[in-house]
């Protein structure tokens, strides 16, 4: 199944045979997605907390850690998740949450999810209905099975640097470490290249032509020739990155811990700068 669904394809398969569909708006620094939800959703949409549902508590592990297969699998039927039934997850705009979800589902044996191609934005540009009625869902059927998508672990990731492409998918000035908002340390694990997720997406939220992100992870070393990965602060933008190089037909691995996990060990090396 292809990993995006356009508005149009949206609304015509509402009329037909609904999707489940689930509403994951999230803000790093707030406010919580649930207002955003509240205010008004797609008709029908479950919402799903990214920090508590798509995610496992902080620790040793980052900020969002996989959530234990349990935690996950309950989630997900609370929210009417069928094993079988297509699932279409969305965000604000750009794709950074819907994509995690996305990414989640998909490592516990979800074969047939797709994001909302810009989001709750164009949705409502469309001029489509939205509604404040929370759904009362039926509860699904879903089963997690992990270890769908490949991960990597802090070795992983360094290994990845120096052999194949690590990108990361954080902002420039965080990769050079000139600023930290979120971690305690600021700087990048030592080989990576910086590939922002916003460079995926155009003004409008929406992702760029295969063909365009092709062309700019080749610019990166990132091919379908060598083993690529992504990390980002906590597991969250990277899985953006997972997409986006799906879309251009990237096989690519996520370093779930991401930065959160690779400081919580001193004797991991810190680069700072371009490099």
């Amino acid at each position: 199944m292809h990993p995006l669904i356009d508005v149009p394809a949206l609304a015509r398969s509402l009329r037909r045979e609904p999707p489940v569909l689930l509403d994951v708006r999230w803000h790093l620094a707030g406010p919580p997605g649930i207002d955003s939800y509240r205010r008004g959703h797609l008709p029908g949409a479950a919402f799903v907390d990214l920090d508590r549902d798509v995610a496992g508590p902080p620790g040793e592990g980052g900020r969002h850690p996989l959530p234990a297969p349990g935690a996950f699998e309950a989630a997900m039927r609370r929210a009417g998740v069928d094993a079988g039934r297509p699932v279409v997850v969305y965000d604000d705009a750009d794709s950074t949450a819907a994509a995690r979800l996305w990414w989640t589902l998909r490592y516990f044996g979800h074969e047939r999810v797709r994001v909302l191609d810009g989001g709750f934005r164009a949705w409502t540009e469309a001029g489509l209905p939205v509604t404040t009625e929370e759904p009362a869902a039926k509860p699904g059927d879903f089963i997690a099975r992990p270890g769908r998508l490949p991960v990597l672990d802090a070795d992983g990731a360094a290994a990845l640097a120096k052999a194949g492409a690590l990108l990361d998918a954080r902002a420039a000035e965080r990769y050079r470490g000139e600023t930290e908002p979120v971690d305690p340390v600021a700087g990048h694990i030592p080989g990576a290249r910086n590939a922002p997720t916003l460079g995926n997406v155009g003004v409008d939220g929406r992702f760029l032509p295969p063909e365009l992100l092709r062309e700019r992870f080749a610019g990166l070393g990132a091919t379908d020739a060598v083993d690529v990965g992504a990390y980002c602060g906590s597991g969250v933008t990277a899985a953006h990155e997972i997409l986006a190089l799906t879309l251009a037909g990237i096989p690519a691995a996520l370093y779930v811990g991401s930065w959160s996990n690779w400081i919580e060990d001193p004797s991991h090396p810190v680069a700072t700068g371009d490099a």
